[in-house]
C-alpha cells in the first residue's frame, strides 16, 4: 500500500509549509501528501510548490477543497447562482493545481451543504443543484473528482451523509471521472460498516480514496489507525487487498498531543501489521470463511482456534 498524511498535523507553532513538508518527507514509507486548497497555495506559485515537494521527496496525491465561512449558507446547494459558480470555480482552480503538481484527484467535502431544522431545506432543489455543480466541475477538471461525505458537522444533517447518497450522486451526475472517498471515522459516525461500502465501490471501480483514522463513532475523533475498531479495519483492509487497491491511503488523524512524526510512523506500522496478518490468515481462507456465513467459524479463524 501507498500512504499519504495530513499536512496540518505537522503545521504547529508557526512552522512553515516547507518545514512541515520536509518533516513529513522524513517518515519512512510515506511517499505522498495531500494539499488543501486554497489555504496551502496562498502566496505561492505552482513551480515553487513543486520544488518544495521535490526537495522533501514527496508526491502529491490529492487536493482537498476547503470552503470557509462565506459558504455558511450553502456551497453547491446554495440558492444563489453566484455562490454556486464561485464554488465551482474554486474546484476548477484546485483541479488545475492538482494537474500541474502531478496529483490524481480533487476531493470535495461539502460541509456546509445540509440543514439543521425540519422544513428548512428544499431537498429536491438542493439535490439538483449539487448534481449540476458536480457535473460542471467534472467537465472542467482534467483529473478525478472524489466526493467525501460526512453525516453531520458542519450542519446537523448533511445532504451527502452516507456512502449510499454519495453513490446516488455519482450515478445522477454520470461523469466517468466522479467517484467517492471513504473516511473511516465518517463511516463510524454514520454507523456504517467500512468494508461493505469499500467492497461495492471497489467492485465498481469507484473507490477513489481511503482516509484512515479511528474513533468512538460519535464525532470525527481522528485517532490513530486501529486504535479502537481493529476488526472493522482488518475487514476493510482485506477488501483493499482482495481488489488490489491501487490508490493511496491517507492518514486523516489529529495528533494534537502526540508527536506528529511518531504518530504517522505508528499508523504505517499498524497498516503493515494488518497486511501481514491478512497474509498469514490467507486471502483464500478468509474468502472461504465468508462463504460459510458462520459467525463461530469467523471467530475461529480470527483467533486461530480452528
Amino acid at each position: 500500500m501507498r500512504f499519504a498524511t495530513r499536512i496540518n498535523s505537522f503545521l504547529r507553532d508557526g512552522q512553515s509549509l516547507k518545514a512541515a513538508l520536509n518533516e513529513i518527507g522524513s517518515v519512512t514509507g510515506l511517499d505522498f501528501v495531500d494539499l488543501n486548497y486554497p489555504e496551502h497555495m496562498r502566496g505561492i506559485t505552482a513551480s515553487e510548490m513543486k520544488e518544495m515537494l521535490d526537495v522533501s521527496g514527496l508526491k502529491l496525491n490529492a487536493v482537498n477543497l476547503r470552503f470557509r465561512d462565506e459558504y455558511l449558507h450553502g456551497i453547491f446547494s446554495s440558492s444563489r447562482a453566484d455562490v454556486r459558480e464561485k464554488a465551482v470555480n474554486l474546484c476548477q482552480e484546485a483541479a488545475e493545481w492538482c494537474t500541474l503538481l502531478g496529483g490524481t484527484q480533487i476531493i470535495v467535502w461539502l460541509g456546509f451543504d445540509g440543514y439543521d431544522y425540519s422544513f428548512q431545506c428544499n431537498y429536491e432543489a438542493a439535490w439538483e443543484r449539487l448534481a449540476d455543480c458536480f457535473a460542471r466541475v467534472c467537465h472542467r477538471a482534467d483529473c478525478r473528482v472524489s466526493i467525501e461525505y460526512k453525516p453531520y458537522e458542519e450542519r446537523a444533517f448533511a445532504l451527502l451523509e452516507s456512502w449510499g447518497s454519495a453513490w446516488q450522486m455519482v450515478q445522477a451526475v454520470g461523469c466517468s471521472n466522479l467517484g467517492i472517498t471513504l473516511d473511516f471515522c465518517h463511516m463510524l459516525m454514520k454507523k456504517e460498516n467500512p468494508a461493505f461500502a469499500a467492497a461495492l465501490l471497489l467492485e465498481k471501480g469507484k473507490l477513489y480514496g481511503i482516509h484512515l483514522n479511528d474513533g468512538e463513532g460519535s464525532c470525527d475523533d481522528g485517532l490513530m489507525v486501529g486504535s479502537v475498531n481493529f476488526w472493522k479495519l482488518l475487514e476493510l483492509y482485506y477488501y483493499l487487498m482482495k481488489y488490489r487497491y491501487e490508490g493511496v491511503i491517507y492518514f486523516d488523524t489529529f495528533p494534537k498531543r502526540e508527536n506528529a512524526v511518531r504518530e504517522c510512523r505508528m499508523n504505517i506500522q499498524i497498516c503493515a501489521k494488518i497486511e501481514a496478518l491478512i497474509g498469514t490468515i490467507g486471502l483464500s481462507n478468509i474468502q472461504n470463511t465468508i462463504e460459510q456465513n458462520d459467525g463461530i467459524a469467523v471467530m475461529e479463524m480470527l483467533y486461530g482456534l480452528a
